[in-house]
């Protein structure tokens, strides 16, 4: 059996926490929010672990993530940069923004050959949902098209120091994503959780809600599929600088196809993170909490 590979996005930069927060210690002894995910993903059987990240800062990175993880797992870095784009396709000069999470993925495609998960850095998913995403892999290994996303009730996902975007996920009787919906300005109000959907109109959203906060898996045959849906992007946004290639949108148009479906599993745990600099305090308190109750050592890894 094949064990699954973790694919971690670490290459943006955290324009509005206001630094590379992918480093930043928030753990009792130091640790990072992605170093919880790397220990949750090998308790749960993951067998690599790939960051994607910019050249920029590869040399810190991949130096500050060799020494905290030592030999517990294989660590492979790959380097995102806008020219890394189908051959044969050009883009404009004058783009300075990342392609986005889409194409963060698809720059992994010679280095990964199992089902793997694809997270944010800088999230905080819980035990659970590596667990139920690390089963779901090992259980399609082998098959084509057998996507998931592990979804989380939107009331665990909400941030106290300000109104996040959430995509809202539509699904079928057999839980099965249908549609994603991208809304903005979600936040907890006195009366129940309000935000703007794609058409613009502020509208109730129940705490049961599922949304996606970017906890993906996929069988090894998305790379294919992606980069064709990427060089038709690259076609109708020769001109668009800012555009972006988000993978909800890959998701989105594969199942349209009908060549894959994707499994939406829920998890009980809690979602947070540093979607701002005034959520620091939160997320230092509720590590200390959970190290504290025996859900995770201290220090997390034994470099040994």
């Amino acid at each position: 059996m094949t064990k699954p590979t973790l694919l971690i996005l670490a290459a943006g930069m955290g324009s509005r926490y206001g630094g590379l927060k992918q480093l930043d210690g928030v753990g009792p002894c130091g640790e990072t929010i992605m170093d919880y995910s790397v220990f949750d993903a090998i308790r749960a059987g993951f067998g690599k672990i790939v960051f994607i990240i910019r050249g920029s800062f590869r040399e810190v990175f991949e130096q500050s993530v060799r020494e905290r993880y030592g030999n517990s797992i294989d660590l492979v870095f790959v380097e995102q940069e806008l020219d890394k784009i189908p051959s044969g396709y050009t883009y404009n000069s004058e783009r300075c923004k990342p392609w986005g999470t889409g194409h963060a993925v698809l720059v992994a495609k010679d280095v990964i050959d199992t089902p793997f998960a694809v997270i944010n850095a800088d999230d905080y998913y819980g035990r659970h949902s590596f667990e139920v995403l690390g089963r779901f892999l090992v259980e399609n290994e082998g098959k084509v098209g057998a996507y998931s996303m592990v979804g989380f009730n939107v009331d665990n996902t909400l941030s106290e120091s300000g109104s996040v975007s959430r995509g809202v996920c539509s699904v079928n009787e057999d839980c099965c994503l249908t549609g994603v919906e991208e809304h903005h300005k979600i936040a907890r109000e006195d009366d129940g959780i309000y935000g703007v959907n794609s058409k613009g109109e502020r509208v109730p959203i129940s705490q049961c809600t599922l949304v996606s906060m970017n906890i993906w898996g996929f069988t090894p045959d998305l790379f294919s599929r992606n980069e064709e849906l990427f060089k038709e992007f690259l076609v109708a946004n020769r001109e668009n600088i800012t555009a972006e290639y988000y993978i909800p949108y890959v998701v989105n148009e594969i199942i349209k196809s009908g060549n894959a479906t994707c499994k939406v599993l829920n998890t009980k745990d809690q979602w947070f993170g540093v979607t701002f600099r005034e959520d620091r305090e939160f997320v230092v308190n509720k590590l200390a909490s959970l190290s504290a109750e025996g859900v995770y050592p201290s220090p997390l890894f034994n470099k040994n």
